[in-house]
């Protein structure tokens, strides 16, 4: 017993020793000092079990979060234009307007260093498929920024964004504390995915939360419960998508500006397909690009296995099992290559 309490007692002088090291908010040094005198009493007294766990796994929390830390903006255009057009072919005017944001952000570092820009928030809505999530990590590719995704499909509670009281064992932070303490620094670019998919039943109290986040008069000062103490998200760039916007708040559109994505046309998507699926598919199969040779009017047909679809994801899963049928003929039967033409390609398309 006398060794796990010399073990308690060196935790206690390490966090001690992070704490003074760590760049916190002057009040929160006070609060975190009171909670470690708390901990070495209760290990004095032996009673250091569950109050143990809960006050040392707070004070850790406390000190992951990046109070300070902020990354460097890359604001140069023509890097921005080469990310885009990278990650997405077409769709010029949603790339346009990322640009334009970009160079907002180019010329205020310019004209007014240090001070602080209130961006705006783009809100991305379009069906599945449609590239929404890819553009949130190209602008952050752009800006050498981290990313933060925070997905809303199935969302059962606002407390998973805000967290629970700490006052419960195996309490945590909500999700937008846990994006940053990942992130590392204070600014990153937080994705608030499908926004649109969180559970009915909490949808109102998700919008709420929503509000907070995305209004700069508050994410200043933004509180999760297990934290409980405020902190300053308003340097962190918000994106949002969304497949439509029936269940968004007004409260929660009016502070984002709603950017519609295109459909893409069979061309698009089979130049698409060409230039940025199959060649990752290959790469990740271990095939050489001469071993997977597909006929040019087979590509109607994989694009369109069951009619018409706004998106590519169902072409890439179209893809992606043709890929792994060519890899197993090449190593059951020794081919060098396999051939899909339009008499064989039922053999490489997904049975429905």
């Amino acid at each position: 017993m006398t060794d796990y309490k010399h073990i308690l007692q060196q935790e206690i002088k390490d966090l001690r020793d992070r704490a003074i090291q760590a760049s916190l908010p002057e009040d929160m040094k006070g609060k975190v000092e009171k909670e470690i005198v708390s901990l070495e009493r209760s290990v004095e007294l032996g009673s250091y079990d569950e109050k143990y766990e809960k006050v040392s796994r707070y004070v850790n929390w406390v000190l992951q979060i990046p109070w300070l830390k902020e990354s460097q903006d890359v604001t140069d255009i023509e890097k921005a234009k080469a990310v885009f057009d990278k990650h997405h072919y077409g769709m010029q005017e949603v790339k346009d307007r990322f640009l334009e944001y970009i160079s907002i952000l180019n010329l205020r570092n310019k004209q007014a260093p240090g001070e602080e820009f209130k961006a705006p928030i783009l809100l991305l809505v379009g069906l599945v498929g449609t590239g929404k999530t890819t553009f949130a990590y190209s602008l952050s590719e752009a800006l050498g920024r981290q990313l933060v995704r925070i997905p809303f499909g199935g969302m059962g509670s606002a407390k998973e964004l805000r967290g629970n009281s700490r006052l419960l064992l195996g309490s945590e932070p909500g999700r937008v504390i846990k994006g940053i303490c990942e992130a590392g620094v204070r600014n990153p670019v937080i994705l608030l995915d499908e926004i649109d998919r969180g559970a009915e039943e909490a949808n109102m109290d998700i919008m709420g939360v929503l509000v907070e986040l995305l209004d700069p008069a508050q994410n200043n000062a933004f509180t999760d419960t297990y934290i409980d103490y405020p902190v300053n998200l308003s340097h962190a760039i918000f994106l949002a998508t969304a497949n439509n916007t029936t269940k968004i708040a007004t409260a929660v559109m009016d502070r984002m500006e709603k950017i519609s994505m295109p459909s893409y046309t069979d061309n698009e998507k089979i130049q698409i397909a060409k230039k940025y699926i199959l060649p990752g598919l290959l790469t990740d199969a271990g095939l050489r690009p001469e071993q997977f040779d597909l006929h040019e009017d087979v590509w109607p047909i994989i694009t369109r296995p069951l009619g018409y679809d706004m998106g590519i994801r169902t072409l890439q899963r179209t893809l992606q099992g043709a890929v792994r049928k060519v890899v197993r003929i090449i190593v059951e039967r020794g081919f060098d290559k396999v051939v899909i033409t339009k008499e064989n390609a039922k053999i490489f398309m997904p049975k429905y």
